[in-house]
C-alpha cells in the first residue's frame, strides 16, 4: 500500500533541530502498527508525512499504491502537485486526530459524513453502521459539545472510517481517555480497520495497550547529535 526508503525531515537548526529519519517502511493493507517512543520523538511529524500534509526534505522512495495503479508521492512533492497529493489523501486517507477535531457546529450525524459529503458520495447507510458499531446512535443529533470525551473519540474515529481509506491515521487517540476508556476506544476502533481491511498506523504513549491490542510495534529512537540536536530514527520491532 504505502512504501517508503530513506525519507528525511528536519526542523529547526542547531541545537534546536530535530531530525527524522525512516530508512525502510512498508504498510499493507491489514497492518496494524503503533508508533510508540518519548514524547517529543516526533510521532506526530511521522503521521503528518504519512497524511501527505507534511512533505520530505529527502526521499529515495515514496509510493502509495491506489486501485488505479501507484502514486509517486516523492515526484507529487518535487513537481508541487499539491491538488493530486490532497486527492490522494481525502480518497485514500482517514485521520482520528489527537483532540478529535469534531465541528462544533455540526451534528454527530454531520460529523461522520462530513468526509462522504466532501467527497461527493452517496448515502450508503454507512453512517448508521458506524455509529452503531462504534457506540454513539444516540449522540447522532447531539451537538459535540454535549458528548463525552471518549464519545467525541468514538465519533472521530468514525468519521474517518466512513469513506472506506485504505490507510487510517490515529494521533493519540486515547491519550485523553480514562484507561478503561482508552480499552475501549482502541478495541472498538481496530474491530472495525480489520472489519473494512484497511491499514492503520497508531501513535500512542501507551505501549503496553497497544501490545495488548495486537498491534506491531514500530519505535522512535533518539540520540543528541553533536550540533546539540536530535535525530530520531524509526525502527520496525516485529
Amino acid at each position: 500500500m504505502m512504501s517508503l526508503r530513506n525519507v528525511r525531515k528536519t526542523r529547526g537548526q542547531g541545537s534546536q533541530r530535530y531530525s527524522l529519519v525512516v530508512a525502510r517502511l512498508d504498510l499493507a493493507a491489514g497492518d496494524q502498527w503503533a508508533v510508540v517512543g518519548p514524547s517529543g520523538c516526533g510521532k506526530s511529524t511521522l503521521l503528518e508525512i504519512l497524511a501527505l500534509v507534511l512533505s520530505p526534505d529527502d526521499c529515495e522512495r515514496f509510493e502509495f499504491a491506489t486501485d488505479e495503479g501507484a502514486v509517486d508521492i516523492a515526484s507529487l512533492w518535487r513537481r508541487g502537485q499539491h491538488s493530486r497529493l490532497a486527492a490522494v489523501r481525502s480518497h485514500q486517507m482517514g485521520y482520528v486526530l489527537q483532540t478529535g477535531g469534531l465541528l462544533d457546529y455540526l451534528t454527530v450525524r454531520d460529523n461522520i459524513g462530513l468526509s462522504r459529503r466532501i467527497l461527493g458520495l452517496h448515502d450508503d447507510g454507512s453512517v448508521g453502521r458506524l455509529a452503531a458499531q462504534l457506540e454513539v446512535t444516540e449522540q447522532l443529533n447531539k451537538k459535540p459539545r454535549a458528548l463525552s470525551v471518549g464519545q467525541r473519540q468514538r465519533v472521530s474515529c468514525a468519521r474517518a472510517l466512513v469513506h472506506d481509506p485504505q490507510l487510517l491515521l490515529a494521533d493519540e487517540p486515547t491519550a485523553a481517555l480514562d484507561p478503561l476508556n482508552a480499552v475501549r476506544v482502541m478495541k472498538l476502533l481496530l474491530q472495525r480497520v480489520r472489519e473494512y481491511g484497511a491499514c492503520c498506523v497508531v501513535a500512542t504513549h501507551d505501549e503496553r495497550l497497544a501490545r495488548e491490542s495486537g498491534m506491531r510495534i514500530l519505535r522512535l529512537d533518539c540520540v543528541r547529535d553533536a550540533d546539540g540536536g536530535v535525530t530520531a530514527t524509526l525502527e520496525d520491532e516485529c
